[in-house]
């Protein structure tokens, strides 16, 4: 029996095989039925690794049968490893095709959560310029979920393209959905570390122009960029996040805009401790 958390051993992949084999006899002499109880079987487990491997092996199939129909199926099942399962059929039979990836996963994002961002962040790598027009369109939607998973993987590019993040985030800078100001939050950090111009010189704006609200989001992430700042001040004071860090923070205390100056004097206090 396949451990139910972990990754797998050579054993493991043993078993797997053998029902994998199972699995396309019975799609080869269209006994469907039998076919898709072996692979609820198997998928119907807490174990990732299972997922994603026995998704990886059904999507070697090249026999009759009707394989893609039985796992577009699987998409909607009640148990999530299930659900999980076919996407990762989907994802191995399609990982030359982006565009049609993207459909499905606009589908599962709310669904097969984990899965979904795994294979947004692979996309990242292989397709930037493809990611950056869908997660776009992601960023308007109406489901919070596809909202806070149109940042994730996102860090990939803020080297690159910091001013492109940014300008994202700005779309999501005043949503009211818990998870979509963690994930605004999270990337704000990183995008922030990489490039500190770019990001302070738009969270200046973004203050002037904001209220208390949004100042609460964005002292979230400054919070903790000031502590990183204030942890490596000893070691590392050539760095230019640790340089320009300290220098917006002493402009902003003497701002104008009274949230500004009052964000910088918080973020000084952090950096004096």
């Amino acid at each position: 029996m396949i451990k139910s958390i972990g990754r797998l051993n050579l054993d493991d992949y043993k078993l797997i095989d053998s029902q994998v084999e199972k699995i396309f006899i019975n799609l080869g002499k269209d006994r469907i039925q039998e076919a898709t109880e072996l692979i609820t079987e198997m998928a119907n487990t807490q174990n990732y690794f299972v997922r994603e491997e026995l998704g990886k092996r059904l999507a070697t199939y090249e026999g009759p049968g009707a394989m893609k129909e039985v796992c577009s199926k699987l998409l909607d099942d009640h148990i999530y490893g299930i659900r999980a399962t076919a996407l990762f059929y989907f994802y191995y039979s399609n990982i030359d095709n982006p565009e049609v990836l993207l459909r499905i996963l606009s589908k599962t994002a709310e669904t097969v959560r984990w899965e979904s961002e795994h294979i947004i962040e692979e996309l990242w790598k292989s397709h930037p310029e493809l990611m950056k027009q869908e997660m776009a369109q992601w960023a308007l939607s109406p489901s919070p979920k596809k909202r806070a998973m149109s940042m994730h993987g996102m860090e990939r590019v803020a080297l690159d393209s910091p001013q492109f993040v940014l300008m994202h985030l700005e779309k999501l800078l005043d949503d009211e959905d818990p998870d979509v100001q963690e994930k605004f939050v999270k990337t704000l950090i990183s995008v922030a570390r990489h490039r500190p111009q770019h990001a302070y010189m738009n969270v200046l704006r973004w203050l002037k122009f904001g209220d208390e609200d949004r100042a609460r989001l964005l002292w979230d992430a400054l919070k903790v960029l000031a502590a990183i700042v204030a942890r490596r001040e000893r070691e590392d004071q050539s760095n230019d996040f640790w340089t320009i860090t300290r220098r917006v923070v002493g402009d902003w205390r003497k701002d104008s805009s009274p949230l500004v100056s009052q964000m910088g004097n918080r973020l000084h206090q952090i950096l004096q401790s």
